[in-house]
């Protein structure tokens, strides 16, 4: 007994530095504790997004709002449990904190976010964090639904205990901030004691001496926050009556699954009905700045490739952002309101049928945004074959880099037709039958994985469920700012560029038509390939560029069909719709639901893997069966219409 409970008696320095040499700031939590929320309120829109050197683990880093300075920089470390060395999370955590990481500054001061509504499993994280004695503020948040449900915990006997300041905040209202504002902007001197009113530090103004539980012991974790939580008369709130309904419906066996059935066909249908008049009217606006802009420059060579070209190609991608951020806002509202969590343990029966960690589900559902971060998530799971078998499938979850070519060709071929009255269309009916063939195609190619060359035993999947609650305004905001730019830096780098060098290539030589130029002569080249499947040279072309970025190919088309006489006059939709049948139409988005057209995405498993050999398998078994998969949609599709 003595052993599970025996402590290390520590100084820890309850003042944090003098102001002017704090300068970065880490930022820590389990997770679901709302730390990314609270990262959003603090630091806006002035965050930057890249990876560590030398690993995948993705950091986000930020300039403070609203404190008086502009020279404190927010780290946003991975939600982590602890501070051991089991998932490649935990370990950048702790090489951060300790000043290890490479490229990385040492943090002068920490902000531990904390959930005031499971306080005491998450105070086994406040051991290791202070263990390393940095000036730490504790935020206890969501502290208004603890006391809105009869929590309590005694803020002033928290800091006492733990040694150092302790606010409660809410990340979502905004409310308590203001703590954070006094503990980084104060001098050394100690401030008298405060009640602990929601933002108002509660610290113990001197050094002090408290005892932490040995490092690498569970149980002495466990019994050192359940010791502090008597002692602080932390009493957890009661659960709502509500959450205990809700979740008896969504966690059923059977109606859970119902229900997100329901949820996912509802957000389709809204993201065409809604979402299509949305883009139409986007494109009209931008084909009209494009003709009003011809017009001003005449008719010569830089009309030309400004309008035929980059206008049209960049354009023609453009159109579709409209229904990406309506699918991301009905994401957001989801994940934000407590539903993706419970979402995930419904996963989890599935996973595990075929062999995948329930953890995967995580970085799985990231992968609809995009695999590059999806991959990245893997770090979380522990074992390394059921690792790998995540990052080979991930690719195949549908990701908001297919929907411009999803968007395009359903809108082009599919008509608006009812399935269930105004409630279900055949437009929301294909694309969500292309997200399923997805997900599918990931779980088949998981159970192949690891009933062949990634065995791995099994792993307990433990997951958090967080608190309903109403998403914000403000956070839902950021997202799709945040989602936003992601989409118009590619239209304005990588698809700008593409469109340039086709106009250029197009155009060469000089007087010549489009099939007789050289982009033309390289499409009839590779066009046998694929004659097959419906498509025509135009649509091969798409096929090579894309495979820099999916979307790339509706530039592609855009710009091809601009400079081709025939089909200048007419829109995209129409131009497609004049050399495509419905077969070839449909095999291209199916071509699209396999093919592992990313080059971010293979370079991001070449770094993961530490290896050519899993994204040069991983790149040849997706092409493979998208050839396949299209191939067949194309002959049965013309086997059925004649």
């Amino acid at each position: 007994m003595s052993d599970c409970c025996s402590t290390a008696t520590i100084e820890v320095p309850i003042e944090p530095r003098v102001a002017g040499r704090i300068r970065t700031v880490a930022l820590v939590g389990p997770p679901n504790s709302g730390k990314s929320t609270l990262f959003n309120r603090l630091t806006g829109l002035r965050q930057k997004v890249a990876n560590y050197p030398g690993v995948t683990v993705e950091q986000r880093v930020g300039r403070l709002n609203g404190i008086g300075r502009s020279d404190l920089t927010l780290i946003d470390l991975p939600g982590i449990y602890g501070l051991d060395t089991y998932s490649e999370d935990a370990r950048v955590a702790i090489e951060v904190l300790r000043g290890e990481m490479p490229g990385t500054p040492a943090p002068d001061a920490i902000l531990l976010v904390l959930d005031s509504l499971q306080l005491r499993r998450q105070l086994m994280l406040a051991a290791p964090v202070l263990s390393l004695g940095l000036p730490t503020l504790v935020l206890l948040n969501m502290s208004d639904l603890m006391e809105a449900r009869g929590g309590v915990v005694d803020t002033l006997a928290l800091a006492q205990e733990l040694g150092v300041p302790v606010a409660k905040i809410s990340a979502t209202r905004g409310a308590g901030l203001d703590s954070i504002t006094h503990f980084l902007n104060r001098k050394a001197e100690p401030l008298p004691q405060q009640n602990g009113s929601l933002g108002t530090p509660s610290e113990k103004p001197a050094l002090g001496r408290i005892e932490l539980p040995v490092m690498g012991n569970p149980r002495s974790y466990r019994q050192w926050a359940t010791g502090i939580s008597l002692r602080t008369k932390y009493k957890a709130p009661i659960s709502s009556e509500w959450t205990k309904r809700i979740d008896g419906v969504l966690l059923h066996r059977i109606w859970g699954p119902l229900v997100f059935l329901v949820v996912v066909f509802a957000v389709f249908q809204v993201v065409f009905s809604i979402g299509q008049p949305l883009s139409d009217g986007f494109g009209d606006l931008l084909n009209g700045v494009g003709k009003r802009i011809g017009l001003m420059m005449g008719s010569n060579w830089l009309e030309s490739l400004l309008i035929d070209g980059v206008w049209r190609g960049v354009a023609s991608v453009l159109v579709f952002l409209p229904q990406i951020l309506l699918l991301f806002l009905f994401i957001g509202v989801l994940e934000d309101s407590g539903y993706l969590a419970r979402a995930a343990l419904i996963a989890d029966r599935v996973m595990r049928s075929i062999g995948l960690n329930g953890k995967a589900f995580i970085p799985l559902l990231s992968a609809y945004a995009c695999a590059v971060p999806a991959i990245m998530a893997t770090r979380t799971i522990e074992n390394k074959r059921d690792r790998f078998a995540t990052i080979l499938v991930a690719p195949f979850m549908t990701c908001s880099a297919r929907l411009p070519i999803y968007m395009l060709m359903i809108a082009a071929f599919i008509p608006n037709k009812p399935i269930l009255g105004d409630l279900f269309g055949l437009r929301a009916a294909v694309m969500l039958s292309l997200y399923v063939l997805g997900f599918v195609a990931a779980l088949a190619t998981a159970w192949l994985l690891k009933s062949s060359i990634l065995k791995a035993s099994s792993a307990p999947f433990i997951l958090e469920l967080p608190q309903y609650r109403l998403p914000t305004v403000r956070s839902l905001s950021l997202r799709l700012m945040d989602r936003g730019r992601v989409f118009l830096r590619q239209a304005g780098t990588v698809i700008l560029a593409v469109t340039i060098v086709l106009w250029i290539l197009s155009h060469i030589p000089f007087h010549a038509d489009l099939a007789q130029s050289l982009i033309g002569r390289l499409g009839q080249l590779i066009e046998p390939v694929i004659k097959p499947l419906g498509f025509n040279w135009k649509i091969g072309i798409g096929l090579l560029t894309s495979v820099m970025a999916r979307e790339v190919i509706v530039g592609t088309l855009g710009t091809l069909y601009g400079a081709d006489p025939a089909t200048q006059s007419l829109g995209l939709q129409a131009a497609l719709r004049h050399d495509l049948t419905l077969g070839g139409a449909m095999a291209l988005v199916v071509f699209f639901a396999f093919a592992l057209q990313c080059t971010s995405t293979i370079a991001i498993v070449r770094r993961e893997t530490n290896s050519w050999r899993w994204p040069a398998l991983q790149f040849v078994y997706m092409s493979v069966l998208a050839y396949v998969a299209a191939l067949a949609t194309n002959q049965v599709i013309l086997h059925l219409v004649r």
